[in-house]
C-alpha cells in the first residue's frame, strides 16, 4: 500500500513520527511530505531513515530527482493522509489554492484522501474553518475528527489531533477490499476472568489485541462484526458491536446466542478452562496453613459450537502453545472441528500475549500448514481475513 504522509505546521507534528513507524511496520510504503511550517516543528531526518525514501520539502528543489513529483506521486498514492491538518492547509484545499508542493499535490490527487485537523479550539471552532471542513468533505475527504482534551496553548477543547495509533486504523481501512460487504463475522478477544471471591479471580495474560486486530481487519473487509470481549484495557472499536462479558460461561453465551446469525466465529479469546468449584461470598482470609482450591471444569465453547455449526459457516480457532506447537494444533483442529486453527509459541521472542507483533502457524482442514513470519497483529490480522473470505467462498462455491 502506498501512503503519502503529509504533514503540516502544527504542534502535532511530532506524532506523525511513531504513525511513519507504525506505517512501515504493516507493510506500507510511505512518503512524506513536510510543509515549510512543518519544517519548524520536524526534522526530516527521522522520516528518511524510517521510510528509506527522501522527505519532500520544497516544490522546486535544485536536487530534486523528479520535477513533476506532485503529479507522478499523486498517481503512484493508493492513499493521502494530512495529518496534522492546519487550517491553512484546511483552507487551502477547500478554496484550490496551489502556492506549495502539497497544495499542489493535493489538486492533482484523486483518490482516497484521510484529514487529520488539529489546532486551537477557537481556531477549530471558527465558522470559517467549520466551513472549509464541510467543503472538503462534501467533496470526499475523509475528515479524522480532533478529540477534547490539553492543547499546546494550556487549553482544554476541542482540537487535539486523532492519535497515530486511530488514524493507522483509518488508513487500513481504506486499503482493504470490501470482499466482506453482506457477511457477518463473530470474534471473541481477550481473558476470561473466574471470581474465587469478591476479590480475587483466575484469568490468563491475553491482552485482547489480536482478537481486537481481527475485529478491526474484518470490519476494514466490508463485514458486520460482532466482537464478544473478556475484561481487557483496550477501547471498544468504533462501528463494531461489542459484547462484554466476564467468564467463560458468560463467552459461552454470548458466542452461542450470536453464531446462528452469522457466517463465520473466530474464536482468539483465551478462556479459563477451570473455574473455583465454589464462589465465596465473602473474601477469603488469610491463614496460617497452606490452601488448596478446588477447581471444576469450565464448558468447552467451541465443542459446544461444533455441534450447532452449519455447512456454510467457518470456524476458526487459536492454539496458544508452550511445545509441540504445531502437533497440538493438529490436534485440536481435527477434534474441535475447525476449518482453520492460528497456531502460535507463547515462550517465542516478542510474540504472544501482550506484544503487538506475533509469529504464527496457520493450518487448515485441507491439511495446508504455513508458518507465516512475524509481523504487526494488524498486518496479520488483515492475511487472517483474507483467508477466512477465501474459506467461506470455497464453502459458498459447494
Amino acid at each position: 500500500m502506498n501512503v503519502i504522509l503529509a504533514v503540516s505546521g502544527g504542534i502535532a507534528a511530532y506524532k506523525t513520527l511513531p504513525l511513519t513507524s507504525a506505517l512501515t511496520k504493516v507493510g506500507c510504503d510511505v512518503q512524506v511530505v513536510l510543509t515549510k511550517h512543518a519544517r519548524e516543528m520536524v526534522m526530516p531526518l527521522p522520516y528518511e531513515t524510517l521510510t528509506s525514501r527522501k522527505v519532500i520539502l520544497d516544490m522546486f528543489e535544485p536536487q530534486a530527482e523528479d520535477v513533476l513529483a506532485h503529479i507522478n506521486l499523486a498517481r503512484w498514492a493508493d492513499v493521502v493522509v494530512v495529518a496534522p491538518a492546519t487550517a491553512n492547509i484546511i483552507a487551502k484545499m477547500a478554496h484550490g489554492i496551489a502556492d506549495d508542493f502539497l497544495s499542489t499535490l493535493l489538486l492533482a490527487y484523486g483518490g482516497p484522501l484521510l484529514v487529520a485537523p488539529a489546532m486551537n479550539d477557537q481556531m477549530y471552532l471558527h465558522p470559517a474553518t467549520q466551513a472549509n471542513i464541510e467543503t472538503i468533505a462534501q467533496r470526499g475527504a475523509e475528515i479524522l475528527a480532533p478529540v477534547e482534551g490539553q492543547l499546546a496553548c494550556h487549553t482544554v477543547g476541542v482540537g487535539k489531533m486523532m492519535e497515530p495509533e486511530d488514524i493507522l486504523k483509518a488508513i487500513l481501512a481504506t486499503a482493504m477490499p470490501k470482499t466482506m460487504t453482506g457477511k457477518r463475522i463473530l470474534v471473541s478477544a481477550g481473558p476470561t476472568q473466574e471470581q474465587v471471591d469478591p476479590v480475587r479471580y483466575l484469568t490468563n495474560h491475553s491482552s485482547g489485541k489480536m482478537g481486537y486486530a481481527i475485529a478491526q481487519a474484518a470490519k476494514n473487509a466490508g463485514a458486520d462484526v460482532i466482537l464478544v470481549s473478556g475484561p481487557v484495557h483496550l477501547d471498544p472499536p468504533p462501528g463494531i458491536k461489542t459484547i462484554p462479558i466476564i467468564s467463560t460461561r458468560d463467552l459461552e453465551k454470548a458466542i452461542t446466542e450470536a453464531f446462528e446469525t452469522c457466517d463465520a466465529l473466530i474464536m482468539a479469546a483465551a478462556p479459563s478452562d477451570y473455574r473455583p468449584a465454589v464462589y465465596l461470598d465473602n473474601k477469603m482470609k488469610k491463614g496460617e496453613e497452606d490452601l488448596s482450591l478446588a477447581l471444576t471444569r469450565n464448558p468447552d465453547i467451541l465443542s459446544a459450537v461444533k455441534e450447532i455449526k452449519k455447512p456454510h459457516q467457518v470456524l476458526v480457532g487459536f492454539a496458544a502453545e508452550s511445545q509441540n506447537v504445531e502437533g497440538y494444533a493438529q490436534d485440536k483442529l481435527k477434534r474441535k472441528g475447525l476449518d482453520m486453527i492460528i497456531a502460535n509459541d507463547i515462550t517465542a521472542a516478542n510474540a504472544g500475549f501482550g506484544h503487538d507483533v506475533n509469529t504464527v502457524t496457520v493450518i487448515d482442514r485441507a491439511g495446508q500448514v504455513d508458518h507465516w513470519p512475524t509481523m504487526s497483529k494488524d498486518r496479520l490480522a488483515a492475511q487472517i481475513i483474507e483467508r477466512v473470505d477465501k474459506l467461506l467462498n470455497e464453502k459458498k462455491s459447494l
